[in-house]
Protein backbone atom coordinates (compact mmCIF):
# COMPACT_ATOMS: atom_id res chain seq x y z
CA UNK A 1 0.00 0.00 0.00
CA UNK A 2 1.40 2.94 -1.46
CA UNK A 3 0.58 6.24 0.17
CA UNK A 4 1.09 9.78 -1.40
CA UNK A 5 2.53 12.43 0.83
CA UNK A 6 2.43 16.54 -0.07
CA UNK A 7 6.01 17.24 1.73
CA UNK A 8 5.98 20.57 0.50
CA UNK A 9 2.25 21.35 2.58
CA UNK A 10 2.05 23.00 5.85
CA UNK A 11 3.70 25.61 8.30
CA UNK A 12 6.47 23.17 9.27
CA UNK A 13 7.27 21.71 5.74
CA UNK A 14 9.46 19.77 4.47
CA UNK A 15 11.03 18.82 8.11
CA UNK A 16 8.36 17.91 9.65
CA UNK A 17 6.49 16.31 6.74
CA UNK A 18 9.57 13.87 5.76
CA UNK A 19 10.44 13.07 9.35
CA UNK A 20 6.77 11.85 10.03
CA UNK A 21 7.19 9.87 6.43
CA UNK A 22 10.03 8.39 7.92
CA UNK A 23 7.62 7.43 11.58
CA UNK A 24 5.22 6.00 10.07
CA UNK A 25 7.62 3.56 7.70
CA UNK A 26 9.44 2.73 10.74
CA UNK A 27 5.93 2.00 12.82
CA UNK A 28 4.28 0.01 9.60
CA UNK A 29 6.50 -2.77 7.25
CA UNK A 30 3.52 -2.72 5.54
CA UNK A 31 3.35 0.76 4.12
CA UNK A 32 5.27 2.61 1.42
CA UNK A 33 5.56 6.09 1.24
CA UNK A 34 5.71 8.13 -1.89
CA UNK A 35 7.00 12.31 -1.15
CA UNK A 36 6.27 14.66 -3.60
CA UNK A 37 7.83 18.36 -3.36
CA UNK A 38 11.14 19.85 -4.26
CA UNK A 39 13.85 17.16 -4.24
CA UNK A 40 16.50 18.77 -3.26
CA UNK A 41 14.64 19.84 0.48
CA UNK A 42 13.46 16.49 0.79
CA UNK A 43 16.68 14.39 0.48
CA UNK A 44 17.95 17.40 2.78
CA UNK A 45 14.93 17.05 5.31
CA UNK A 46 16.19 13.15 5.35
CA UNK A 47 20.12 13.87 6.07
CA UNK A 48 21.40 11.08 7.29
CA UNK A 49 18.95 9.08 7.46
CA UNK A 50 18.53 5.44 5.86
CA UNK A 51 15.89 4.29 3.63
CA UNK A 52 14.89 1.40 0.88
CA UNK A 53 14.06 3.55 -2.36
CA UNK A 54 11.76 0.55 -2.41
CA UNK A 55 9.54 1.74 0.38
CA UNK A 56 10.55 5.50 -0.04
CA UNK A 57 10.20 7.30 -3.37
CA UNK A 58 10.59 10.42 -4.07
CA UNK A 59 8.92 12.80 -6.77
CA UNK A 60 10.94 16.52 -7.63
CA UNK A 61 7.73 19.27 -8.05
CA UNK A 62 9.24 22.64 -8.25
CA UNK A 63 6.42 24.44 -7.37
CA UNK A 64 4.31 25.01 -4.16
CA UNK A 65 0.55 25.95 -3.39
CA UNK A 66 0.36 28.57 -0.65
CA UNK A 67 -2.72 29.34 1.33
CA UNK A 68 -2.96 33.00 -0.39
CA UNK A 69 -3.83 31.86 -3.75
CA UNK A 70 -7.15 31.14 -5.32
CA UNK A 71 -7.52 27.30 -5.13
CA UNK A 72 -9.24 26.74 -8.36
CA UNK A 73 -7.25 28.76 -10.56
CA UNK A 74 -3.77 27.07 -7.90
CA UNK A 75 -4.82 23.72 -9.35
CA UNK A 76 -5.91 24.76 -13.16
CA UNK A 77 -2.44 26.36 -13.43
CA UNK A 78 0.74 25.18 -11.23
CA UNK A 79 0.73 21.79 -12.93
CA UNK A 80 4.13 21.36 -11.15
CA UNK A 81 2.86 22.11 -8.07
CA UNK A 82 3.82 19.27 -5.40
CA UNK A 83 -0.65 18.76 -4.75
CA UNK A 84 -1.18 18.43 -7.95
CA UNK A 85 1.28 16.18 -9.02
CA UNK A 86 0.37 14.38 -6.01
CA UNK A 87 -2.85 14.12 -6.82
CA UNK A 88 -2.00 12.99 -10.32
CA UNK A 89 0.60 10.42 -8.88
CA UNK A 90 -2.32 9.11 -6.47
CA UNK A 91 -4.73 8.58 -9.33
CA UNK A 92 -2.37 7.33 -12.11
CA UNK A 93 -0.91 4.36 -9.94
CA UNK A 94 -3.26 1.88 -8.89
CA UNK A 95 -0.96 0.78 -5.50
CA UNK A 96 -1.11 4.13 -4.03
CA UNK A 97 -4.12 3.66 -2.08
CA UNK A 98 -4.26 7.66 -0.41
CA UNK A 99 -3.04 11.27 0.13
CA UNK A 100 -2.08 13.23 2.97
CA UNK A 101 -1.40 16.58 2.65
CA UNK A 102 -0.76 19.37 5.58
CA UNK A 103 -0.94 22.76 3.11
CA UNK A 104 -3.93 25.05 1.98
CA UNK A 105 -7.24 23.28 2.85
CA UNK A 106 -8.93 25.22 -0.07
CA UNK A 107 -6.74 23.91 -2.58
CA UNK A 108 -6.13 20.17 -0.67
CA UNK A 109 -10.37 19.85 -1.22
CA UNK A 110 -10.84 21.47 -4.79
CA UNK A 111 -7.71 19.43 -6.25
CA UNK A 112 -9.39 16.37 -4.81
CA UNK A 113 -12.96 16.51 -5.81
CA UNK A 114 -11.01 18.08 -9.84
CA UNK A 115 -8.16 15.05 -9.81
CA UNK A 116 -9.44 12.45 -8.02
CA UNK A 117 -13.54 13.41 -8.54
CA UNK A 118 -16.63 12.31 -6.35
CA UNK A 119 -18.13 9.22 -6.25
CA UNK A 120 -20.61 8.40 -8.04
CA UNK A 121 -24.47 9.21 -6.60
CA UNK A 122 -22.62 12.02 -3.63
CA UNK A 123 -24.16 15.29 -3.66
CA UNK A 124 -21.43 16.27 -2.47
CA UNK A 125 -18.09 15.64 -0.48
CA UNK A 126 -17.55 17.07 2.90
CA UNK A 127 -14.32 17.23 5.36
CA UNK A 128 -15.26 14.88 8.22
CA UNK A 129 -12.29 15.48 11.37
CA UNK A 130 -12.56 13.25 14.51
CA UNK A 131 -13.08 14.97 18.17
CA UNK A 132 -11.94 13.53 20.99
CA UNK A 133 -15.41 13.42 23.66
CA UNK A 134 -15.86 13.76 27.06
CA UNK A 135 -16.64 9.28 27.29
CA UNK A 136 -13.08 8.89 24.84
CA UNK A 137 -14.94 7.46 21.86
CA UNK A 138 -14.51 10.37 19.93
CA UNK A 139 -16.81 11.94 17.46
CA UNK A 140 -17.02 12.60 13.36
CA UNK A 141 -18.31 15.74 12.68
CA UNK A 142 -19.22 16.29 9.13
CA UNK A 143 -18.89 18.42 7.61
CA UNK A 144 -16.41 21.13 9.21
CA UNK A 145 -15.67 23.68 6.43
CA UNK A 146 -16.09 21.64 2.86
CA UNK A 147 -19.44 22.97 1.86
CA UNK A 148 -20.69 26.31 3.39
CA UNK A 149 -24.41 26.35 1.98
CA UNK A 150 -25.55 22.87 2.11
CA UNK A 151 -29.38 21.14 1.44
CA UNK A 152 -30.90 18.96 2.87
CA UNK A 153 -29.80 16.01 0.76
CA UNK A 154 -26.20 17.13 1.36
CA UNK A 155 -26.65 16.63 5.09
CA UNK A 156 -28.03 13.28 4.62
CA UNK A 157 -25.59 11.59 2.20
CA UNK A 158 -23.17 13.38 5.10
CA UNK A 159 -24.75 10.91 8.14
CA UNK A 160 -24.39 7.85 5.68
CA UNK A 161 -20.35 8.77 4.51
CA UNK A 162 -19.29 9.85 8.25
CA UNK A 163 -21.53 6.46 9.93
CA UNK A 164 -19.23 4.41 7.66
CA UNK A 165 -16.49 6.15 8.86
CA UNK A 166 -17.14 5.64 12.14
CA UNK A 167 -17.60 2.23 12.11
CA UNK A 168 -14.09 2.22 10.51
CA UNK A 169 -12.32 4.48 11.98
CA UNK A 170 -13.61 4.51 15.52
CA UNK A 171 -14.86 0.66 15.86
CA UNK A 172 -18.61 1.65 16.16
CA UNK A 173 -20.93 -0.75 14.53
CA UNK A 174 -24.10 1.30 14.75
CA UNK A 175 -22.84 4.82 15.32
CA UNK A 176 -25.55 7.00 16.87
CA UNK A 177 -26.41 10.38 14.87
CA UNK A 178 -26.98 13.38 15.28
CA UNK A 179 -27.96 17.08 13.58
CA UNK A 180 -26.23 19.91 14.52
CA UNK A 181 -28.81 22.21 15.89
CA UNK A 182 -29.86 25.03 18.62
CA UNK A 183 -32.36 22.91 19.92
CA UNK A 184 -32.71 18.83 20.76
CA UNK A 185 -36.42 19.34 19.80
CA UNK A 186 -37.73 18.15 16.40
CA UNK A 187 -39.16 21.18 15.56
CA UNK A 188 -36.12 23.50 16.40
CA UNK A 189 -33.92 24.96 13.31
CA UNK A 190 -33.74 26.53 9.90
CA UNK A 191 -35.92 25.42 7.40
CA UNK A 192 -32.04 23.24 6.13
CA UNK A 193 -32.74 21.74 9.74
CA UNK A 194 -35.93 20.35 9.77
CA UNK A 195 -36.28 19.24 6.48
CA UNK A 196 -32.74 17.22 7.31
CA UNK A 197 -34.15 16.48 10.48
CA UNK A 198 -37.02 14.68 8.70
CA UNK A 199 -34.89 13.03 5.47
CA UNK A 200 -32.64 11.64 8.56
CA UNK A 201 -35.77 10.19 10.65
CA UNK A 202 -36.92 8.44 7.01
CA UNK A 203 -33.84 6.88 6.57
CA UNK A 204 -33.76 3.31 7.87
CA UNK A 205 -29.98 2.68 7.29
CA UNK A 206 -28.90 5.40 9.75
CA UNK A 207 -28.96 5.17 13.18
CA UNK A 208 -30.43 8.76 14.00
CA UNK A 209 -30.83 9.71 17.57
CA UNK A 210 -32.38 13.55 17.19
CA UNK A 211 -30.88 17.17 16.97
CA UNK A 212 -27.30 17.64 19.23
CA UNK A 213 -26.89 20.70 20.44
CA UNK A 214 -23.16 22.53 20.27
CA UNK A 215 -22.65 22.31 24.08
CA UNK A 216 -23.05 18.01 23.16
CA UNK A 217 -20.94 17.64 21.09
CA UNK A 218 -17.77 16.33 22.79
CA UNK A 219 -19.93 14.68 25.49
CA UNK A 220 -19.64 11.15 23.94
CA UNK A 221 -23.18 11.25 23.09
CA UNK A 222 -22.68 10.95 19.36
CA UNK A 223 -20.31 9.06 17.24
CA UNK A 224 -21.35 11.14 14.02
CA UNK A 225 -22.66 14.87 14.23
CA UNK A 226 -23.89 16.44 11.00
CA UNK A 227 -23.73 19.59 10.01
CA UNK A 228 -23.51 21.88 6.69
CA UNK A 229 -19.75 22.61 6.52
CA UNK A 230 -20.25 26.60 7.72
CA UNK A 231 -21.92 25.80 10.81
CA UNK A 232 -19.49 23.02 11.16
CA UNK A 233 -16.44 24.94 10.97
CA UNK A 234 -17.36 27.59 13.86
CA UNK A 235 -18.36 24.75 16.10
CA UNK A 236 -14.85 22.70 15.42
CA UNK A 237 -12.78 26.21 15.73
CA UNK A 238 -15.23 27.04 18.70
CA UNK A 239 -14.04 23.55 20.34
CA UNK A 240 -10.23 23.92 19.52
CA UNK A 241 -10.15 27.23 20.95
CA UNK A 242 -11.96 26.43 24.52
CA UNK A 243 -9.66 23.90 24.35
CA UNK A 244 -6.95 26.01 24.12
CA UNK A 245 -8.27 28.35 26.28
CA UNK A 246 -8.88 25.95 29.13
CA UNK A 247 -4.79 24.53 28.90
CA UNK A 248 -4.30 28.38 28.88
CA UNK A 249 -6.44 29.40 32.06
CA UNK A 250 -5.01 26.03 33.96
CA UNK A 251 -1.63 27.04 33.48
CA UNK A 252 -1.68 30.70 34.49
CA UNK A 253 -3.56 29.76 37.58
CA UNK A 254 -1.13 27.54 39.11
CA UNK A 255 2.03 30.02 38.24
CA UNK A 256 0.65 32.92 40.07
CA UNK A 257 -1.61 30.59 42.86
CA UNK A 258 2.00 30.70 44.69
CA UNK A 259 3.50 27.65 46.24
CA UNK A 260 0.61 25.72 47.02
CA UNK A 261 -0.85 25.76 43.39
CA UNK A 262 2.46 24.70 42.48
CA UNK A 263 2.89 21.72 44.68
CA UNK A 264 -0.68 20.80 43.91
CA UNK A 265 -0.15 20.94 39.99
CA UNK A 266 3.05 19.03 40.46
CA UNK A 267 1.05 16.07 42.22
CA UNK A 268 -1.70 16.25 39.09
CA UNK A 269 1.08 16.61 36.33
CA UNK A 270 0.24 13.38 34.66
CA UNK A 271 -3.73 14.06 34.91
CA UNK A 272 -2.80 17.31 32.86
CA UNK A 273 -0.34 15.51 30.22
CA UNK A 274 -3.80 13.04 30.12
CA UNK A 275 -6.16 15.97 29.41
CA UNK A 276 -3.03 18.05 26.96
CA UNK A 277 -2.71 14.36 25.05
CA UNK A 278 -6.83 14.15 24.86
CA UNK A 279 -6.86 17.31 23.31
CA UNK A 280 -3.81 17.27 21.10
CA UNK A 281 -4.55 17.04 17.07
CA UNK A 282 -0.89 15.85 16.56
CA UNK A 283 -2.16 12.61 18.23
CA UNK A 284 -5.56 12.12 16.23
CA UNK A 285 -4.33 12.17 12.73
CA UNK A 286 -5.85 14.00 9.98
CA UNK A 287 -9.68 14.68 8.80
CA UNK A 288 -10.52 12.67 5.78
CA UNK A 289 -12.27 14.23 2.56
CA UNK A 290 -15.27 11.62 2.78
CA UNK A 291 -16.73 11.12 -0.59
CA UNK A 292 -14.02 11.26 -4.01
CA UNK A 293 -12.90 8.03 -4.97
CA UNK A 294 -9.77 7.56 -3.53
CA UNK A 295 -8.56 8.24 0.18
CA UNK A 296 -8.07 11.81 1.37
CA UNK A 297 -6.76 12.86 4.21
CA UNK A 298 -5.98 16.37 5.12
CA UNK A 299 -3.92 17.34 8.24
CA UNK A 300 -3.93 20.23 10.39
CA UNK A 301 -1.88 22.82 8.98
CA UNK A 302 0.30 23.02 12.06
CA UNK A 303 1.05 19.38 12.25
CA UNK A 304 4.46 17.98 13.68
CA UNK A 305 5.56 15.07 12.61
CA UNK A 306 3.70 12.62 15.30
CA UNK A 307 0.60 13.98 13.81
CA UNK A 308 1.95 13.34 9.89
CA UNK A 309 2.95 9.83 10.47
CA UNK A 310 -0.95 9.21 12.27
CA UNK A 311 -2.54 10.39 9.29
CA UNK A 312 0.11 8.13 6.76
CA UNK A 313 -1.51 5.38 8.89
CA UNK A 314 -4.37 6.40 8.92
CA UNK A 315 -4.63 6.73 5.18
CA UNK A 316 -3.37 3.20 4.61
CA UNK A 317 -5.69 1.62 7.24
CA UNK A 318 -9.01 3.23 5.99
CA UNK A 319 -7.62 2.20 1.94
CA UNK A 320 -7.38 -1.68 3.36
CA UNK A 321 -10.74 -1.17 4.44
CA UNK A 322 -12.26 0.28 1.29
CA UNK A 323 -13.86 2.75 2.97
CA UNK A 324 -14.49 4.89 -0.10
CA UNK A 325 -16.20 1.49 -1.85
CA UNK A 326 -18.12 1.20 1.37
CA UNK A 327 -19.57 5.01 1.26
CA UNK A 328 -20.12 4.07 -2.62
CA UNK A 329 -22.60 1.47 -1.61
CA UNK A 330 -24.32 3.37 1.22
CA UNK A 331 -24.65 6.42 -1.46
CA UNK A 332 -26.86 4.15 -4.27
CA UNK A 333 -28.41 2.00 -1.31
CA UNK A 334 -30.02 5.43 -0.43
CA UNK A 335 -30.50 7.00 -3.77
CA UNK A 336 -32.55 3.83 -4.71
CA UNK A 337 -34.75 3.90 -1.56
CA UNK A 338 -35.28 8.33 -2.01
CA UNK A 339 -36.58 7.39 -5.68
CA UNK A 340 -38.85 4.70 -4.21
CA UNK A 341 -39.91 6.75 -1.99
CA UNK A 342 -40.58 9.62 -4.17
CA UNK A 343 -42.41 7.39 -6.74
CA UNK A 344 -45.01 5.75 -4.14
CA UNK A 345 -45.92 9.19 -2.65
CA UNK A 346 -46.97 10.05 -6.36
CA UNK A 347 -49.13 6.95 -6.80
Amino acid sequence: MKIVVDAMGGDNAPLEIVAGAADALALDKDVKVVLVGRESEIRSALGEREYDNKILEIIDACDVISNDESPTMAIKTKRESSLVKSFEKLMQDDECGGFVSAGSTGAVLVGAFMKVGRIKGVSRPALAPVLPTLEGNGVVLCDCGANVDSKPVNLLHYAIMASTYAKAMLGVENPRVGLLNNGVEAHKGNELSRQAYDLLSANDDINFVGNCESRDLLTGNFDVVVSDGFDGNIALKMAEGTASLMLKLIKRGVYSGGLKSKIGALMLKPVFKEVQKTLDYNAQGGACFLGVKKVVVKAHGASSRGAISASILQAKGLALKNICETIADGIVKSNAMSQQNAASSEE
